[in-house]
């Protein structure tokens, strides 16, 4: 007879508090404050990154992206657990789609809902955590450089 091991879940504000931690970096770096942060289904911490576009003058640089290239090669992503901050653009959502990851977290979707609803209709498991802390850390941004945001948005203001 086979022994049932427990299962546990993953502490997911645990692993967002890491992503927290990055989008504060790259806030005091004078950047946006989205950070991101990739976990195997044990908890283990693959990665880890921010939105680093304002400091590198790179539009290619979210916090998904940074987290996604410095984790480097893996033989499958499925497994792994995508952490960010707020609800992952269609941009990084599409990462996350030609990927593979079967999980996103998200800190919270209020200020921005991106692509979850597209992730989640793709069968992508989407936890919002709705986190107080990552809506005002992002919320005060906005409030001070609603111009960088709105660019990193994809906003553009039309000229006459």
């Amino acid at each position: 007879m086979l022994k049932e091991t427990p299962h546990t879940t993953p502490n997911y504000a645990a692993m967002l508090q890491v992503a927290i931690e990055e989008a504060r970096t790259g806030l005091a770096e004078g950047g946006i404050p989205i950070g991101a942060a990739i976990f195997r289904a044990d908890g283990s911490l693959v990665s880890r990154g921010h939105n680093r576009r304002v400091q590198q003058d790179d539009p290619s640089i979210h916090g998904e992206t940074d987290a996604f290239r410095r984790a480097g090669r893996q033989k499958s992503y499925r497994d792994l657990i995508m952490v960010t901050t707020l609800a992952p653009c269609f941009y990084c959502s599409g990462l996350v789609r030609q990927f593979g990851f079967q999980t996103v977290v998200v800190g919270e979707s209020q200020t921005f809902q991106g692509g979850i609803d597209e992730l989640r209709g793709l069968g992508i498991n989407v936890i919002d955590l709705h986190s107080p802390e990552c809506v005002e850390m992002l919320n005060s941004y906005i409030a001070t450089h609603p111009e960088v945001w709105n660019e990193d948005i994809g906003v553009v203001e039309v000229v006459e």
